[in-house]
């Protein structure tokens, strides 16, 4: 069992700046399936920019988040990850039942809603086997 750091007797550490996590890789295994996938289940501001020959940089932002995903192609050790690996991103939505029905109406697969201690789930996953997760607080969640 390794010792746990002293940070009382530290000197004085900086105080770490805001961070705004903007942009998610998600790996695919064809773009373009991905892209239309990505479409019809109401991502938006697409962006689908051919940088270079090799590069082609797609990205989306799920409906009302501050967070974007991205796949492509010639992005280096983005798109040498495997497709299908990233699980479990979390969707939060207000209205669980609302959210699954547009997404099912969309095409998506998703799962039964699932109650884990007063928090509901369902799943679903990209054409490569992404996980996504929508996830629903209880009313009175104060976070």
């Amino acid at each position: 069992m390794s010792a746990q750091p002293e940070y009382s007797s530290a000197p004085e550490l900086a105080p770490v700046p805001e961070m705004h996590l903007e942009l998610v890789p998600v790996p695919v295994s064809d773009v373009d399936r991905a892209k239309e996938f990505y479409q019809r289940i109401g991502f938006g501001n697409l962006h689908d920019t051919q940088v270079t020959p090799e590069m082609r940089v797609v990205q989306f932002t799920p409906p009302g988040s501050g967070c974007a995903i991205v796949f492509g192609t010639g992005m280096g050790p983005i798109t040498e990850m495997e497709p299908g690996s990233v699980k479990g991103l979390h969707l939060v939505v207000r209205d669980i039942e609302e959210a699954r029905a547009a997404l099912v109406q969309r095409g998506a697969e998703l799962s039964e809603v699932q109650d884990i201690g007063g928090v509901l789930y369902s799943w679903f996953s990209d054409p490569d086997g992404n996980l996504w997760t929508l996830q629903q607080w209880p009313s009175d969640y104060t976070g």
